[in-house]
């Protein structure tokens, strides 16, 4: 019998979840993603660690300083994460925008176009990108109008059926909802384990894929932090799942039939009614949901501490 890791292929795209090469050369993953903290823990392995004095060598020369130079530093040090995940996936990767301007819609937009573009110089073609924006309302805004452009989004810290809706409505090309993070709110918040369909982070993500196919949008549907394997097959057929390391192995090492819990025909005939939203609608909806605005937050401020640990890690060494 093939192992759970083949057998949930047939159902669903499989995502590396990971900025380690040799994870993604051992499971064989379609595309990965990467966010500031996997990029942060992979620039300090000894490995990895001539990507981040490459980049910092070669930014030496550019003529910029201070701030300016950092942060030139941590663009290449992205786009070269990217290039060698590129070397070893056939499908896409996705880089992140700077968690720091989540409510930016302005800045946002200059960042993804200044990280195509460094893509583009290296011979990387967009379509192999994917620019990882949270799911603020602003995110959204510059992913839409970043989709104009002919550059693909993944929104991120998702955690709710409004910030899905407003993707969907956005043109956006893929979605992150995050299983783990929303099952470990109402598991402190109630002091209850949850499993299997009873999971509210598998809910969630049911929910929003259910929404999707229901009314025909093409927005992808990406399953993401998560917490055991248990949340990834109840999952199966949703359209991608992105899956760190750990949970890949036990996969990969475990017999049994995975059945597909996911699919677009049982959706399609699913009573569920459509969201109207703009706005003002967004943002209530998003501030009734304790969960959905406690997670985002915290994820942004996460994610702005790692890349202020990195940018601290490129100043020690830049002296």
């Amino acid at each position: 019998m093939a192992n759970q890791l083949e057998q949930l292929k047939q159902f669903t795209t499989v995502v590396a979840d990971t900025g380690d090469f040799e994870a993604m050369r051992e499971y064989q993953p379609q595309d990965a993603t990467t966010n500031p903290s996997l990029i942060l823990k992979a620039s300090q392995q000894e490995q990895y660690a001539h990507l981040l004095d490459k980049a910092i060598e070669d930014q030496k020369s550019t003529g910029l300083s201070g701030a300016a130079l950092t942060e030139s530093i941590i663009d290449q040090v992205l786009i070269a994460f990217g290039k060698e995940i590129l070397e070893i996936v056939p499908g896409r990767v996705s880089t992140e925008v700077d968690a720091r301007l989540s409510f930016d819609q302005v800045g946002t937009i200059e960042k993804a176009r200044q990280l195509i573009g460094i893509y583009e110089e290296n011979g990387i073609d967009r379509e192999r990108i994917l620019i990882k924006i949270a799911s603020t309302w602003e995110g959204i805004e510059a992913a839409s109008q970043l989709q104009d452009e002919g550059i693909n989004c993944n929104l991120t810290l998702m955690f709710c059926l409004a910030q899905a809706v407003a993707c969907a409505e956005g043109g956006i090309q893929l979605i992150s909802p995050f299983v783990g993070r929303i099952y470990d709110w109402y598991k402190k918040d109630t002091g209850q384990e949850y499993s299997g369909p009873n999971d509210p982070g598998v809910q969630s993500v049911q929910e929003i894929y259910t929404y999707y196919r229901k009314f025909g949008y093409e927005t992808e549907v990406m399953g993401a932090s998560f917490r055991n394997t248990g949340q990834i097959l109840e999952l199966a057929g949703c359209d991608l799942l992105t899956i760190g390391p750990d949970l890949l192995e036990d996969l990969q090492n475990t017999e049994g039939t995975v059945e597909r819990k996911l699919d677009p025909e049982s959706a399609e005939t699913a009573e569920i009614s459509r969201l109207d939203l703009d706005e003002k609608t967004f943002r209530f909806l998003l501030n009734e949901d304790a969960m959905a605005t406690e997670k985002t937050a915290q994820g942004i401020r996460a994610f702005s501490a790692d890349i202020g640990k990195m940018e601290k890690l490129i100043e020690e060494k830049l002296g």
